[in-house]
Parts: structure tokens; C-alpha cells; sequence
């Protein structure tokens, strides 16, 4: 886990008129710990840090970066971070039935007419026949942890085409791309800007679209410590419609593509702050590019979708049946689509 702060100030009458328009008070720098992965999809965060407008709402922002969804739900509980985004875990429901944390908005989705998560097939297990998701039966498919939304993905492909797989647990992203590129398990399903960019070099194979097995899935969510949702509601809400800022900036400049080819531009140099920082611009861009998908307008939450992703975790025994949609989700705060 890595951290990375920069002050941002403005002026008392900017601040506080830049807070009242977004609905909340001018917080004096309140400080807060955001929990991200280095991805394309957590751009809205990456956003509203760099433009100011989580400055403007008074929120000054350190992040703290992780490597998987469930270690970032425990920093959430533990008081190590504020807010984070990322996906539905059975850890993240687990720990909203005990009271640590509640889903207060949505973030990345699958959408119709917009390029998506992919299903990955290693080069081997492409040449040994594996060329359709419908040929997943007795292979071997990477997972994060169990209860990841990985597993979840994997689960409903496989159900939908009626194949039984093995899933592999690798803890980190970072391990699965290193296993299917040598073949050590046989699929995988990443978000556009990691598929894309490992097809591409060769090292793997696409072999399907996960939102035609999980059509206007929710694949992200905002979420905080319950206490947060409950008795901090006005910095609550001062996230929410910050992030919600930065969203729409990336949305316009390149999943819509409305905002023209300079936004465009200064929007990649943007998010290359913060994923693939370890490539040279010009090789990044065009992965950050690839893999633009919908962040929801106003962090709006799918909630067709989250019942889907809990009733699945009740099914598989991976939380508790007695947990309900309003133990995980406080639909308070945004709309529901």
C-alpha cells in the first residue's frame, strides 16, 4: 500500500461558494484517506484531486493505493481510509453486517454500446481449443480471493453457459497477469484497459464480453465506514459530489467524447499520473484510452445489479443469508437506476 498527498488551497469566499454549490459546507481542509486502485476506472477520484474540486468541497485527500478489492473493504473498517471505490466483496458485505461499512453510491458499469470488461483465454489454453467462454468447462479461472468480484464473474459466466471451473486464488491482480501470461491458469476477466493492452502484446487472448453474461453490471461502488454514512453526512455528501465532478469530466472527455480532442488529451495525461506510471506516456495512452468505460452520472447505483451480486454471494455461502440490500447499501444519497 502506497500514499500520495498534495495540499490543495483556496480562498475563504472561493472555498465556501465552491462548497455551498455542490451542497455541502466549506469544511476547513478536513482531511480524509481515499482508498484506490491504480486503474482507469478510479478516475473520478483521480479527477476531482487534480482539478480541486475535492479542495473546493474543504476534503483534503490523501490516497492510499491497493492491490485488490477486500484488503481495501478491511482499511474501510479498520478507519485507514474514508472512502473508497471498488468492487462488491463478500468481505464488504461481511463487514457491512457487522456495522464496519455501508455502500453509499455507484462508480464504473457496463453499458450497451460501450466497450467493457473482457474474457481473457492464456495463449496455451487458446491453442488447446479454449477460443469461446462456452469452452471454459475444467479450466482453470484467476481470481483475486474468494468472494472477489472476479469469482463472481467467473461463477456467472460459467452458470450462464453451463461449464464447471476451478477457480485459482492469486491475492493480487499484479500475480493474475503474470499466470495467464504463463499459462498457469487459463482465464480471466479485467477491465478493457488491462485486457486490451495484454491482447495486443500477444500475451493472452480474448475470447468474450463480459456484459454479455452481465449486462449494465455494477462493477464499482463508492462505499465508507457506516459510521460515515450515518453521522457524517454532510462530508459524505461533499465526496459524493466531488467524485461525482470528476466523473462527469471524464465521462465528456472519453467515454462520451463530447468535451473535444485537447480534453481528451489533457484527460489521459491526467489519469497517466496515476496508472501506468511506469510507462512512458505515449505507450500508456493508448491502454488509458481503450479502456474508457461509464462511471455513473451523479454516482448513481444500479441496485438491480447489487441484489444480483448479493443474492449470488447468499447462494455460494459466501455471507450470510440474513444480510439485506439495506445492511449493504444506504440508498440515501444518490439515485437509483
Amino acid at each position: 500500500m502506497t500514499s500520495f498527498n498534495r495540499r490543495q488551497t483556496l480562498g475563504m469566499m472561493g472555498g465556501a461558494a465552491a462548497a455551498s454549490m455542490i451542497g455541502a459546507p466549506a469544511f476547513a481542509n478536513t482531511k480524509i484517506n481515499v482508498g484506490a486502485l491504480r486503474f482507469t476506472s478510479h478516475a473520478a477520484s483521480f479527477v476531482a484531486f487534480e482539478r480541486g474540486y475535492f479542495a473546493e468541497a474543504g476534503l483534503d485527500v490523501e490516497f492510499k493505493f491497493f492491490q485488490a478489492a477486500q484488503p481495501m473493504a478491511i482499511a474501510i473498517a479498520s478507519g485507514d481510509a474514508d472512502f473508497a471505490v471498488t468492487a462488491v466483496s463478500g468481505g464488504l458485505i461481511s463487514l457491512a453486517e457487522k456495522g464496519a461499512a455501508k455502500v453509499i453510491g455507484g462508480a464504473l458499469s457496463e453499458e450497451p454500446g460501450i466497450d467493457g470488461q473482457k474474457i481473457l483465454a492464456s495463449n496455451a489454453a487458446f491453442e488447446a481449443g479454449l477460443t469461446h467462454p462456452s469452452m471454459l468447462d475444467g479450466k482453470t479461472f484467476g481470481i483475486s480471493q474468494a468472494g472477489s468480484s472476479f469469482h463472481y464473474m467467473g461463477s456467472k459466466i460459467a452458470a450462464a453457459e453451463g461449464v464447471s471451473v476451478k477457480f485459482k486464488p492469486l491475492n493480487a491482480v499484479g500475480a493474475i497477469i503474470g499466470a495467464i501470461k504463463s499459462g498457469d491458469i487459463d482465464a480471466w476477466s479485467i477491465v478493457p484497459h488491462i485486457a486490451k493492452p495484454l491482447a495486443g502484446a500477444g500475451a493472452v487472448k480474448i475470447i468474450g464480453n463480459v456484459s454479455d453474461y452481465l449486462p449494465n453490471y455494477q462493477v464499482t461502488t463508492v462505499f465508507t465506514s457506516a459510521n460515515n454514512a450515518a453521522n457524517e453526512r454532510a462530508k459524505s455528501e461533499a465526496f459524493l459530489a466531488a467524485f461525482a465532478k470528476g466523473a462527469d469530466d471524464f465521462n465528456a472527455a472519453l467515454v462520451d467524447k463530447t468535451a473535444g480532442a485537447d480534453a481528451a488529451e489533457d484527460m489521459v495525461k491526467l489519469v497517466h499520473k496515476y496508472v501506468y506510471t511506469d510507462r512512458e506516456y505515449e505507450k500508456a495512452a493508448p491502454s488509458i484510452i481503450n479502456g474508457a468505460m461509464r462511471i455513473n452520472k451523479g454516482a448513481a447505483m444500479n441496485m438491480a445489479s447489487l441484489q444480483d451480486q448479493l443474492d449470488w454471494f447468499q447462494s455460494e455461502k459466501l455471507v450470510k443469508d440474513s444480510i439485506t440490500m439495506d445492511t449493504l447499501v444506504d440508498q440515501s444519497y444518490v439515485d437509483v437506476i
